[in-house]
Parts: C-alpha cells; sequence; structure tokens
C-alpha cells in the first residue's frame, strides 16, 4: 500500500494537464484516499509506543497524510478537497491527539523533539504534526468557512 501510495505520489507531483474526465476519477481517488485518512489517523498514535514502531497501518497513513498535502498543494484538487466533509476536523483532531501523546511519552512526531545529543532519530512519525498542519494550512487557504471552524 505504500508503494502504492508513492506512485500515486509521483502522479501528482508530475502536475501534467488533464483532461475533464481525469479530473473526475483523480477527485473519486481523493475522496478515497481522505476517507482512508480518516478512518486510520489514530493509527499513527500506537507509534509512541516502542514496540510498534513498524506498524503497518501507521506507516500507510503517514504516507496518506504525505499524498494529502502534496494534493492540497494543487490548486485545481484543492477546492474539492476543503469541502470534503470531516476532513479538516479529522485533522485536527489528529493534531490535538499527536500533541497530547508527545506530551505524556517521548514525542517522535516532531524533529526537534526526535533529537538525542547529535544524532537524530530516523523514526517514521518525525515530521507528521507539521504535515498535519500543512495539510489544514492548505485546507483553509482562501477558505473563509475553514478558517472559521479552525
Amino acid at each position: 500500500r505504500v508503494t502504492l501510495l508513492d506512485l500515486v505520489m509521483a502522479q501528482i507531483i508530475e502536475k501534467n494537464p488533464v483532461t475533464s474526465e481525469e479530473t473526475m476519477v483523480f477527485w473519486r481517488h481523493a475522496d478515497f484516499l481522505a476517507g482512508c485518512f480518516q478512518e486510520k489517523c489514530q493509527a499513527v498514535l500506537k507509534l509512541t509506543s516502542a514496540a510498534d514502531t513498524e506498524d503497518e497501518e501507521a506507516l500507510v497513513t503517514i504516507r496518506l497524510l504525505d499524498v494529502l498535502c502534496e494534493m492540497t498543494s494543487n490548486n485545481g484538487q484543492l477546492e474539492h478537497l476543503q469541502v470534503l466533509p470531516g476532513l479538516l476536523e479529522t485533522a485536527v483532531d489528529t493534531l490535538r491527539l499527536t500533541h497530547l501523546a508527545g506530551k505524556q511519552a517521548i514525542n517522535i512526531f516532531t524533529p526537534t523533539h526526535a533529537m538525542t545529543g547529535q544524532e537524530e532519530i530516523s523514526h517514521p512519525a518525525v515530521g507528521f504534526k507539521s504535515h498535519l498542519i500543512r495539510l489544514i494550512g492548505n485546507l483553509c487557504y482562501k477558505n473563509k468557512e475553514n478558517q472559521d471552524k479552525v
């Protein structure tokens, strides 16, 4: 699943012109990926325990967030994703939960807290909070209704 999401990410980054039919297919994929993220976003919290650093669901969720961030960075897809029900709320709630989880245990979600001495820990969840903030910012970009929600 992570490899498939990497392929989707590569396709998004190419930013080739698309037809209206391809746009509709892309929107359906965006809806599906956003729904998967909304369902699985809690899986990342398992990574705070040392035993679950390779949890597959959490790794897929991290990659889903990366893909959603890239999708919302493109104005063509941004407006469609801004109005998806629950995506913004899920992102904000997940940010709150990761912030609390980081306070209760070793904070693996931010690079500044993941450093010990001079070496940086290469944990898959490092930067997760910053990507959540990026997604929230993108969803609020030029959208007064979403800005008011946040």
